[in-house]
């Protein structure tokens, strides 16, 4: 059962990016693996100040095998660009690093992870976030947020609060770019889309000050 499912067998003990990159693909700790075209690796340096963590790989990081390379992607880095942060200042990857997805017909449409298929996939997070030890990490979504903050966590009450948990000592969220982009009233956008500016500022700018 997904519940029971864990990646940790699968982890190497030495966290060193490109050793995790390399083992990644290895990794049957839940179903996942089984649809997916590939495993997605984080991406970045080990020496970011900053983490970006996503729910998972959609249609075009499964097809490419890097993360945010489709729409969400996109619009992450409008965000990016409006705040001056260069993408070699971050290190970017999801809570699960496998594609969810149902099909219907040609198309396979994003499904969201079990609770179960995060804390299954964790155990790679948790040797990334050690490998960078980064200052602060932004959640970008519910299933990330559930990932390092708990499963009562909410997005759209507590977003762009900094908060110390077991895995990291300065942990925030914030809404997933693909939340902005499904949002078709014009007020909503705009209001989610400065949220995730706002909340990406402030994470950026701790991470600049802070003290590793």
């Amino acid at each position: 059962m997904a519940e029971k499912s864990s990646a940790a067998p699968f982890v190497p003990p030495e966290h060193k990016l490109p050793i995790l990159a390399e083992a990644m693909p290895t990794c049957k700790g839940c179903d996942l693996y089984k649809h997916a075209t590939q495993v997605v690796p984080g991406a970045g340096t080990s020496r970011a100040h900053l983490m970006l963590v996503g729910e998972q790989p959609g249609n075009e990081e499964d097809k490419q095998g890097e993360p945010f390379v489709g729409p969400a992607g996109g619009m992450l880095r409008r965000a990016m660009d409006e705040l001056h942060i260069k993408p070699a200042e971050v290190y970017v990857t999801n809570a699960v690093k496998h594609f969810k997805f149902v099909q219907r017909g040609k198309l396979r449409l994003h499904k969201n992870p079990s609770m179960g298929e995060i804390n299954a996939c964790r155990p790679w997070l948790q040797a990334e976030i050690d490998a960078v030890k980064p200052r602060v990490i932004l959640c970008l979504g519910a299933s990330a947020a559930k990932s390092l903050l708990g499963g009562t966590f909410s997005v759209m009450k507590q977003h762009g609060q900094i908060l110390s948990t077991p895995y990291a000592e300065r942990v925030m969220a914030t809404v997933h770019p693909s939340a902005i982009l499904r949002n078709r009233d014009e007020q909503d956008h705009e209001r989610l889309y400065q949220w995730l500016v706002d909340d990406l500022a402030l994470a950026y700018s701790t991470a600049l000050g802070g003290k590793k």
